[in-house]
């Protein structure tokens, strides 16, 4: 054998054997995560009984709608029987990979398909995630099948390993995070002080959870879902900057506290273009509404649902003349009849 076809064929072989290791590497790498993302709860059993309106799906085809419950449970409880004090709908683009925020204030009135019209966090506490996503879906004519569930502990962890996140905490605003800061203190076993100032600060996972709780503040409700919108975006954004290590360290801490459908081969679809995705919008929902109290209970009414669901269409999908379902007007036209009048 010629020197020039020795030279040749070790050349092939270092070229191989890197092959090798980078396959080695990758497959390692693939078997963690699954080793990782089977520490989920993933819960699958009521997927079926997911109801939607009919609708034209041409409009949101092009979108990934996943929505976000973080539940009030005062022992972390995950499943139902527990209220949905958070929820957010995530919106991702698959072309742009841009990503939008609509959360739904918890006193939104709907109707809650056979159990009648109530606050939407009821929906959660009757039924658990299928009745909580067909609620969203027939009073808004959506078609959302995914979730994931968080509790306190897990938001408070997940930002911690992140080093903290920065807010800008008002005068108004710190009584509350340390009031909030000592019950979540009780609900995680933690000891965590007070917050000693006001002002535009790096704080932990628990005064950052108490300042998304906060309500009692000038806008209640609606303020308290805006910071639970700029806590998710704070995280998302923090994350992104984050090396491999504290990435592995937050999924190790968070995925055991997720309640999700979300199983292996979907989070790794959805891990894939972490790095690509841009939160680019965030918004409140209804858009125009009243608060106000209904039979001695209080509530957060659409003043027109129609109108309010073609407003959420045109933020979340671009549709720009979406016409609501007739199941939607028909919702539309009884809360019309009950809306206090001004």
């Amino acid at each position: 054998m010629s020197s020039k076809k020795k030279r040749r064929n070790k050349k092939l072989k270092i070229v191989f054997f890197f092959i090798d290791i980078i396959l080695l590497v990758l497959i390692a790498g693939f078997v963690y995560f699954f080793y990782l993302t089977g520490k989920t709860n993933v819960d699958k059993s009521g997927d079926s009984s997911i109801t939607s309106n009919e609708i034209d799906s041409d409009s949101i085809g092009g979108y990934r709608n996943i929505a976000i419950f973080g539940v009030d449970s005062r022992n972390n409880a995950l499943e139902k029987s527990t209220h949905s004090d958070t929820i957010v709908i995530a919106s991702i683009n698959k072309k742009t990979k841009d990503v939008k925020l609509l959360s739904i204030y918890r006193d939104t009135y709907v109707d809650i398909p056979e159990r009648g019209y109530d606050k939407i966090n009821a929906a959660y506490f009757r039924g658990g995630y299928p009745l909580a996503l067909s609620t969203i879906n027939k009073n808004f004519d959506l078609d959302v099948k995914e979730y994931v569930t968080v509790n306190f502990d897990a938001v408070c962890k997940v930002i911690d390993l992140l080093g903290g996140i920065e807010l800008d905490i008002t005068k108004e605003e710190l009584k509350y995070v340390n009031g909030y800061t000592k019950e979540l203190n009780e609900i995680n076993g933690t000891n965590v002080g007070k917050l000693k100032s006001a002002g535009t600060q790096v704080v932990n996972g628990t005064h950052a959870t108490a300042y998304a709780r906060i309500r009692y503040t000038k806008g209640g409700d609606f303020k308290r879902a805006e910071r639970q919108r700029i806590v998710i975006n704070k995280i998302f954004e923090k994350a992104k900057t984050c090396d491999v290590l504290t990435i592995n360290s937050i999924v190790n801490e968070m995925f055991p506290q997720i309640y999700t459908n979300l199983d292996s081969l979907d989070m790794l679809d959805l891990a894939k273009d972490i790095f690509s995705y841009n939160i680019v919008d965030q918004a409140g929902f209804p858009f125009e509404k009243i608060a106000d109290y209904y039979k001695k209970i209080s509530y957060v009414f659409p003043v027109d649902l129609s109108a309010n669901v073609t407003e959420l269409h045109k933020f979340l999908f671009d549709d720009q003349d979406y016409v609501p379902s007739s199941t939607v007007q028909e919702y539309s036209d009884f809360i019309k009849g009950i809306v206090p009048q001004k």
